[in-house]
């Protein structure tokens, strides 16, 4: 690491252990490597509010977050530790979804059901988006079902990847594609 880089880094770290003492910070980010590529990932003080793929672009999920929860953003990763551990420990193989504190403000209504329900789908195991909607009471509301974990602001932690279509088809994915195929067979795996 360069001075440059290790006094920047170093910077960053003083100016967010200061906004959180002053109670400056609404919304913490850092980066975190995973077999996905690059992901992002945000917490309030009530928890992780979004796990962004790369795909998805850094200052759109930053310039989202500012919009729809605060502008007090900052790039302070410490508050942002357990939920990288946690990630990182599922993707070497701990057989569970990562459990950490989560914050749902960003879905509302029927999405938000729908999200937490998410929750009940056990590790290496699917369901169908027909499944699904019935088990929240509302056996019609297949669509709705496809377009909140298409929403799901927290993939990964809220696991919409285990939700597929009645034909066995993985459908759809915030992530992409091979995001979820990766997924979908890692978890088989284990």
């Amino acid at each position: 690491m360069s001075e440059e880089s290790a006094h920047l880094q170093e910077l960053r770290a003083r100016l967010a252990a200061r906004a959180e003492r002053e109670d400056l910070l609404e919304v913490a980010w850092r980066s975190l490597d995973s077999p996905l590529g690059g992901l992002l990932l945000a917490a309030s003080d009530r928890g992780v509010v979004r796990v962004a793929f790369e795909s998805e672009g850094e200052d759109a999920v930053l310039t989202e977050l500012a919009a729809t929860v605060s502008a007090r953003i900052l790039y302070a990763p410490a508050r942002l530790d357990p939920a990288a551990r946690a990630l990182d420990a599922y993707f070497t193989g701990d057989h569970t979804t990562p459990n950490v504190p989560i914050d749902l403000r960003l879905v509302h209504g029927y999405r938000a059901e729908v999200v937490r329900a998410l929750s009940g789908i056990p590790y290496g195991s699917t369901v169908s988006y027909a499944h699904l909607a019935a088990s929240t009471g509302r056996p019609k509301a297949v669509r709705a079902v496809g377009t909140a974990c298409a929403r799901n602001p927290l993939p990964l932690l809220l696991p919409c990847h285990r939700v597929v279509r009645s034909d066995g088809n993985p459908g759809s994915y915030r992530g992409g594609a091979a995001a979820k195929a990766y997924l979908l067979e890692f978890e088989a795996l284990g």
